[in-house]
């Protein structure tokens, strides 16, 4: 009893008696080791063993295998429809998050939802269904055969496919930057005597930027190592259509492992590349807040 007269006795704004401590959190071992234990198998060790086949050798062999043309010519393909899919798609992507959002017109929630399809539908579908619409036999190619166009079996094959199961990436980085963009600044340009490709230009645009860099990065990455497409509408030609993951299935299904996984090892190391600086576009806007 005393004790607690004195307690409360106590002049205001004296220190008081720390709290005690409340109950203790569980260590962190045992979900951490748990959830490792999936991911070592499941993701860092198939990682790892590209990187370990690619080095048993040593290095004058990783060059040398990676030096022979048809890898030369795989690797520069892939990184050239890569490059040539996010320009595109960068373009169309953002067209498309544009009218999306910013116009209501009857059917735009069934046209999100059409636009978003390629995320859904199996690649090696994706491959058949431009083969059976732009190939010689298909619903256009049919006509444009004649005229010695034939866009399947060819460079410009590959892109369609490309672009054609990238799309949502661009319009997924894009939509919702608009979605979220408060309209007063545009009312505002409009006030002042802009039209709408001004105001597009220099106010809409500017808000787009981190949105723009990582939609072209997540097409740029999946369109580097697209296969279910490419091998339908390509036909894998040797130093004409054959991409890098389309050359590393032929050198795997040719007994050529070395080959394969050095091819493989450079890629993985571009996803890498891109995966990091994409984390670090991202969490630049979390460390501006805080």
């Amino acid at each position: 009893m005393e004790r607690t007269r004195l307690t409360h006795d106590q002049p205001v704004g004296a220190p008081r008696e720390a709290p005690p401590p409340g109950p203790r959190r569980p260590l962190a071992w045992l979900p951490v080791g748990i959830l490792l234990a999936v991911l070592l198998p499941l993701l860092l060790m198939p990682l790892i063993a590209i990187f370990v086949f690619a080095a048993r050798d040593g290095l004058g062999d990783f060059v040398r295998v990676l030096s022979t043309p048809d890898a030369q010519f795989a690797l520069r393909f892939s990184i050239l429809m890569a490059f040539a899919t996010a320009l595109v798609n960068g373009v169309l992507g953002t067209y498309a998050a544009y009218v999306l959002s910013k116009y209501e017109f009857p059917g735009r929630e069934a046209l999100n939802v059409v636009v978003n399809l390629p995320v859904a539908i199996p690649t090696v579908v994706v491959g058949t269904s431009l083969l059976l619409l732009w190939g010689p036999i298909g619903l256009l190619g049919q006509f444009l055969d004649p005229l010695g166009i034939q866009p399947m079996f060819a460079p410009a094959g590959v892109l369609l496919a490309h672009l054609f199961v990238t799309f949502p990436y661009m319009l997924g980085a894009v939509k919702p930057v608009l979605d979220e963009l408060e309209t007063t600044y545009e009312e505002a340009a409009y006030t002042i005597g802009a039209n709408r490709w001004q105001t597009f230009r220099f106010v809409i645009l500017p808000a787009l930027r981190g949105g723009l860099f990582t939609g072209a990065l997540l097409t740029f990455a999946h369109s580097l190592g697209e296969f279910g497409a490419t091998v339908i509408v390509s036909g894998n030609l040797r130093l004409r259509t054959q991409t890098a993951p389309l050359y590393i299935f032929a050198q795997f299904e040719a007994g050529n492992i070395e080959t394969a996984n050095a091819v493989a090892a450079v890629l993985a190391t571009l996803s890498f590349v891109l995966f990091f600086v994409l984390l670090r576009v991202t969490q630049r806007p979390a460390r501006r807040q805080s």
